[in-house]
């Protein structure tokens, strides 16, 4: 019965472990538009060009009356995007592989609740495992990484 169990525990905590490595994930006790600025300004210190602002939890809001009890049923305050490129970037990846170009622009997600903001980042070395851009696509997500734990450590 033990090894039963902790096998279960096993595949259960690989299975965990693979859905969240696919995503950078940080949550900071921070206010959301404080944080939400700070990574702005973060991105385009670092060479990122914000592109478009998204306010993902305004446009659900639309929704509230339609979707009855389906709607935001994790209680988020707030949830807001940025999508933002590089041209650097965007340019070494279409040398190396040009359907990565998928990745551009690339984009993160805020989300608020309880006092606790957190940034969500899908890692574009995941998506280009296995192509000839997974070396110059573990580098941008390095310098976007890079650049989000600076806003978001950012006083």
């Amino acid at each position: 019965m033990k090894v039963v169990f902790a096998l279960a525990l096993l595949i259960f905590s690989h299975t965990a472990f693979s859905a969240t490595s696919n995503v950078y994930e940080k949550s900071v006790s921070k206010d959301m538009e404080a944080t939400y600025q700070n990574v702005y300004k973060a991105l385009e210190d670092n060479g990122f060009y914000v592109i478009f602002e998204p306010n993902i939890g305004k446009n659900l809001e639309k929704f509230s009356a339609k979707w009855g009890k389906e709607y935001n049923q994790n209680k988020l305050e707030s949830i807001r995007s940025m999508v933002f490129c590089s041209a650097w970037y965007a340019n070494q990846i279409s040398n190396s592989d040009p359907s990565l170009l998928a990745l551009c622009p690339l984009h993160i997600t805020l989300t608020h609740k309880s006092g606790q903001t957190t940034i969500l980042f899908i890692k574009p070395s995941v998506v280009a495992k296995g192509s000839a851009a997974e070396k110059i696509a573990k580098e941008l997500e390095n310098d976007v990484i890079k650049s989000l734990e600076s806003g978001l450590n950012a006083n």
